[in-house]
């Protein structure tokens, strides 16, 4: 079999149809494995799977008796040990054709019910805005050969990485794949959203991660999530939080009603603000900028991101700084960590990790100008950064010896990743980068079982189940150990990868947050979540390369 064949199967194990539905590049459709037999539904933005189902049940029948799912791949699913099959014929519609005659029966959501035989001849099951016809067709052998050669040809993509990674890699990357969607707002593009299971929109920082990962593989689908990220910039340079099939998400007073309930939960003082408040997502666009940069993307591509980039940044200081100078979050959303203890009580708030990502943003930017000659936008670009720096050291508080953020009234007391999120900047004074690493050692605070968690373990705030309140997320892993890197920390920048790639293969899949006592998936984590898979790749690319045979995959 292929090294593309041998990890499509390593990829379909994951398949359970459950937890992981079987999909396609494209498509918004979901099969799904429940009680009364498999159900369907449609992906769509800030709707969920179970409340955008278009069949309740398909079922199989030979004679009278029902044919189980017998074998899941990434292009099809049998049953009956092979006697009938289920695949793709196009992105709204499904192809189920049969050896031998099969009765299907199709049970929708309003109680009624198609009743169809293949066998000499197959059925197209067409789901389109959640109206379900039948036809026959004679192609289904031809489906079944476009959906693998789909497939494969992704699978041929994917990076090579150390053997016993392999097979997450390979789910992984099949994760990058079956979240392609194109933006009804966008026609024709190709959003890697972060997942088909109620995250169907393209983030900005997702997008800008969902690229890291995918330019192992993929370097120009890559630069179109950096693209669609950056393409509806407001003319005072502010980036959009959310693009998704309707528009953009760039303000609270458009927020959907579950974030406004969710807030209001919280108490958060974000919940219903007498003015709106912009929205975007934390400034690391010239992260990943330098990224696809190293990866070959073209000077020409490169150069007009630029300037987007720099518009982006220049908003942060035209819009977002409190009368001493540090830029604040006037939204919990815009920091990306939405419910975290940080913004419980304050906003805005000025936050650790925000002035080290505008000072870093600022540096790159000005190595990116410098290499194309542009000398004296890149010396602003220095300046401003040598500016933050200071500012940013200001929120060092030397007891208890940490960042801490700041509101309108001082200090806020929550310990949270965003305190330790400064050696990303690799400026910080040697007194202050072991300190933290300290911290990240100390069994008190973030050293845990399955590190780093996203609040301190000591923290009264943590529950290690909770959105953004104490689980692990790859991002900020990530970003933690490009800071130990950046900081002069290799060795724990390593073994913080290693762990951190461990944790993924322990709790099964690539979900959206995990556990970082046991490494599980807590119950409302999203699984085949886009970041996570990306840089679950990105980090086994760079700390975890092919150590194994030369045939073994290749």
């Amino acid at each position: 079999m292929s090294a593309p064949g041998r990890l499509a199967d390593a990829a379909a194990a994951f398949l359970d149809l459950r937890l992981v539905p079987f999909t396609l590049p494209g498509s918004r459709l979901l099969v799904r494995r429940t009680d009364v037999g498999l159900s369907i539904c449609r992906a769509e933005y800030e709707v969920a799977a179970d409340d955008a189902v278009a069949v309740r049940s398909l079922r199989l029948f030979e004679k009278n008796t029902e044919l189980p799912v017998t074998a899941v791949h990434v292009d099809r699913i049998e049953f009956g040990g092979g006697v009938a099959s289920l695949t793709f014929a196009g992105p709204c519609e499904l192809s189920l054709g049969a050896a031998v005659p099969v009765r299907v029966a199709v049970d929708l959501p309003d109680g009624g019910r198609i009743d169809a035989v293949i066998g000499d001849r197959a059925i197209g099951l067409v789901v389109d805005d959640h109206q379900v016809r039948v036809h026959g067709h004679a192609a289904h052998a031809d489906h079944l050969a476009a959906t693998r050669g789909t497939w494969l040809d992704w699978f041929a993509r994917c990076p090579a990485v150390r053997a016993d990674l392999q097979a997450m890699a390979a789910h992984c990357w099949w994760v990058l794949g079956a979240n392609q969607v194109e933006i009804d707002l966008v026609p024709g593009s190709r959003a890697v959203v972060p997942s088909k299971l109620g995250y169907v929109a393209l983030w900005q920082w997702d997008a800008y991660f969902i690229a890291i990962g995918l330019r192992h593989g993929d370097l120009d689908l890559a630069r179109e999530q950096f693209e669609l990220a950056v393409r509806f910039q407001r003319a005072d340079g502010q980036l959009p939080d959310v693009v998704h099939d309707g528009g953009v998400l760039a303000g609270s007073d458009d927020l959907p009603p579950g974030d406004l309930a969710r807030l209001r939960e919280l108490a958060s003082p974000a919940a219903d603000p007498d003015a709106p408040i912009p929205l975007t997502k934390p400034p690391l666009a010239a992260l990943a900028l330098v990224r696809l940069a190293e990866s070959g993307a073209a000077g020409e591509w490169l150069r007009g991101m630029l300037a987007r980039v720099a518009a982006s940044q220049q908003w942060w200081f035209d819009h977002c700084l409190a009368a001493d100078g540090l830029p604040e979050y006037g939204h919990p959303y815009s920091s990306g960590l939405d419910d975290s203890p940080v913004f419980d009580a304050e906003l805005p708030v000025a936050t650790p990790e925000l002035a080290a990502y505008l000072e870093l943003q600022d540096r790159l930017l000005a190595d990116l100008l410098a290499g194309f000659g542009e000398a004296a936008a890149a010396g602003s670009h220095r300046l401003r950064a040598e500016d933050t720096r200071a500012r940013l050291l200001g929120l060092w508080q030397p007891e208890p010896g940490r960042f801490a953020p700041r509101g309108g009234s001082g200090p806020i007391a929550s310990h949270t990743v965003l305190d330790l999120l400064p050696l990303l900047t690799g400026t910080l004074p040697a007194d202050v980068v072991a300190a933290v690493v300290d911290e990240l050692g100390d069994p008190a605070t973030f050293a845990a079982p399955h590190p780093v968690p996203t609040v301190a373990l000591a923290d009264a705030a943590f529950d290690p189940e909770r959105m953004w309140r104490g689980p692990v997320w790859l991002h900020t892993n990530w970003l933690l150990v490009e800071g130990l890197r950046r900081s002069g920390c290799p060795d724990a920048a390593r073994r913080l990868a290693e762990r951190t790639l461990a944790m993924v293969v322990a709790a099964g899949g690539a979900f959206e947050y995990f556990n970082p006592v046991t490494a599980g998936r807590p119950p409302r984590a999203v699984p085949a979540f886009g970041w996570t898979a990306a840089l679950f790749i990105d980090l086994a690319v760079r700390y975890a390369p092919p150590d194994l045979d030369p045939g073994e995959w290749a």
